[in-house]
């Protein structure tokens, strides 16, 4: 079995070959390419020979698919799998496992990190220090006591929903299966939009989530209210997002997630808009959840080779 791995893992070389030889035996023959591809005709160049490829993120669909008929198994370093032509695996038994549960941690932290910046105007209090300024006009609020909307209730949707009781938090959730957790009070979407201080969104990209928060959902929150985003970038309506914090109807937004993978249009509605913070991806991006997604992407070769599949999408 030829394996090639396609883009970097954020682990280094000598680090990767480390876990490789541990979970799959040095008897493997790994191909490891740790700068990204110039463009789509490099990924079929990198794949075309292989019969697993490990990739993280960049979009992997049935042109480069079609190209590589020795592809059998997909290990996706990712959660999501929406950047995969998952019809075209299934219609030609490809398997394809994801990393399920590697950025819990990282993402849930980060989810606080937005709030807290947004609740204390961290990004106005470090400008003002640079300029010689003062604390006037940045006065802050407090997390306790918050209604706090958690809209899915995955494994990072109940970790969020664990740090914000944490904090102090009344936890509101929304999703499609609810679950008996104490200290969270299930409701329908629009009540928690129109209850919630704080929404932080944890869905999947599909059709039923695609657009879910738009202009008319955006118009149900308080005019104090914050919007969190660390799901998927599509789950959102960015220009109407845009449109309600620079009309003031909305006090905030953070988002670490776009339509696409940053770097962003310079003509993106959410560059121009008030009160918004920005992050380029970095959710999943610490080095524990790096070398833990590590782990689990050759975990599922070895459960694969093994004929017993795990993660399996």
């Amino acid at each position: 079995m030829k394996i090639a791995i396609i883009e970097p893992l954020g682990v280094e070389r000598e680090k990767l070959r480390q876990i490789a030889a541990e979970v799959l035996g040095k008897d493997v023959d790994i191909t490891y390419y740790d700068s990204f591809p110039a463009d789509q005709a490099e990924v079929v160049a990198r794949s075309r020979t292989a019969d697993i490829v490990v990739l993280a993120n960049m979009p992997y669909r049935e042109a480069v698919l079609a190209q590589c008929p020795q592809l059998a198994m997909l290990s996706v370093a990712f959660t999501g799998i929406d950047h995969i032509d998952m019809a075209y695996c299934r219609r030609n038994n490809i398997t394809v496992c994801n990393c399920a549960g590697y950025s819990n941690e990282a993402v849930s932290e980060l989810v606080f990190g937005l709030v807290l910046g947004l609740y204390r105007r961290l990004i106005a209090c470090d400008t003002a220090v640079r300029r010689g300024g003062t604390k006037d006009g940045l006065i802050g609020f407090e997390l306790a006591g918050k209604k706090f909307g958690i809209v899915g209730t995955g494994a990072i949707g109940l970790k969020v929903a664990a740090l914000a009781r944490a904090f102090g938090c009344e936890v509101y959730a929304y999703s499609r299966t609810v679950k008996e957790m104490p200290g969270i009070r299930y409701v329908d979407l629009d009540t928690l939009l129109a209850t919630c201080d704080i929404v932080s969104l944890h869905v999947p990209l599909m059709e039923q989530t695609r657009g879910m928060i738009n202009r008319d959902k955006l118009a149900l929150m308080k005019q104090n209210a914050v919007l969190i985003n660390t799901a998927r970038g599509p789950v959102v309506d960015a220009a109407a997002l845009a449109e309600a914090l620079t009309e003031g109807r909305l006090a905030g937004a953070a988002m670490d997630v776009f339509e696409q993978e940053p770097p962003i249009p310079a003509e993106h509605p959410l560059l121009q808009a008030p009160n918004v913070i920005l992050a380029p991806h970095v959710g999943f991006a610490t080095q524990e959840a790096l070398g833990k997604r590590a782990v689990i992407a050759l975990e599922n070769i070895k459960q694969w080779l093994a004929k017993t599949p795990q993660n399996v999408m």
